[in-house]
């Protein structure tokens, strides 16, 4: 019984390091990537912040982890309202003020050519899979840590 307890004691770290790890996969894109927080929770976020990266965006992407997203980030506050045509998951986006506030969060379907856009001008969005946020009770008014300044 001894051996079998020192057992699960060692497997027990490991397993609590994988759990984790899975929870922060990313997709190997080269794109640079930002820890973001709001309230307890943790999200891991792709930086696209050049034309291109943000015209990609996670288009094409069949899946993407849990604590996972993609930031876009631009030079100008405006009114950038993003639509999901060559995208293959569905999503939520959050538009984000200068001061990490979240104006208001869209819920996008996978495949259409709805425009989704902020109520308000923005430099910063963020994607993660559909329904993140209001499973957690993130709604507008809600603060972004850790916001990358360009």
């Amino acid at each position: 019984m001894h051996t079998l307890s020192k057992a699960l004691r060692n497997l027990f770290p490991c397993g609590l390091f994988i759990s984790s790890s899975l929870a922060f996969a990313q997709v190997n894109t080269g794109l640079p990537t930002v820890e973001l927080r709001t309230g307890i929770y943790r999200i891991q976020a792709e930086i696209a912040d050049t034309p291109e990266s943000r015209q990609t965006g996670l288009m094409n992407r069949t899946s993407m982890p849990t604590n996972s997203g993609m930031l876009f980030i631009f030079e100008e506050k405006a009114g950038h309202c993003f639509w999901m045509f060559s995208t293959k998951i569905p999503l939520a986006i959050a538009f984000i003020s200068d001061d990490g506030k979240i104006v208001n969060i869209e819920e996008m379907q996978a495949g259409t050519t709805n425009n989704h856009c902020p109520k308000a001008p923005i430099r910063y969005a963020l994607e993660m899979n559909k329904r993140w946020f209001s499973d957690r009770v993130i709604a507008p008014g809600s603060v972004m840590s850790g916001l990358p300044k360009k």
